[in-house]
């Protein structure tokens, strides 16, 4: 991620320094990539469930430093914007989700 307008993304999900390509000796990485993977894969059915192509939108596994997992939703923005839609409609009048 890059560009100061993203450093949202990261507030409280603990990936500061994912680009280090630092890995720590002791830490199961493997662990937290698995229930990441998971929910990523779910999260990816219902992509594919409510119209969008995978090569457009999906989510996909990572790990933090600390072997957290940490799922990203990646895509084109016309995707992401057609994702936004969907979300808004979901959410009622105060911005909570019904």
């Amino acid at each position: 991620m890059t560009g100061a307008g993203e450093d949202w993304l990261r507030d409280g999900l603990g990936v500061d320094g994912m680009d280090s390509g630092l890995w720590v000796s002791g830490v199961d990485y493997m662990q937290g990539w698995r229930e990441a993977r998971g929910v990523a894969d779910r999260l990816n059915r219902a992509f594919l469930g409510v119209g969008f192509e995978l090569s457009e939108l999906r989510a996909v596994a990572s790990t933090n430093e600390e072997g957290r997992g940490v799922v990203r939703v990646s895509g084109w923005p016309g995707a992401v914007n057609r994702l936004a839609g969907l979300l808004e409609a979901l959410a009622d009048g105060d911005g909570g989700a019904r």
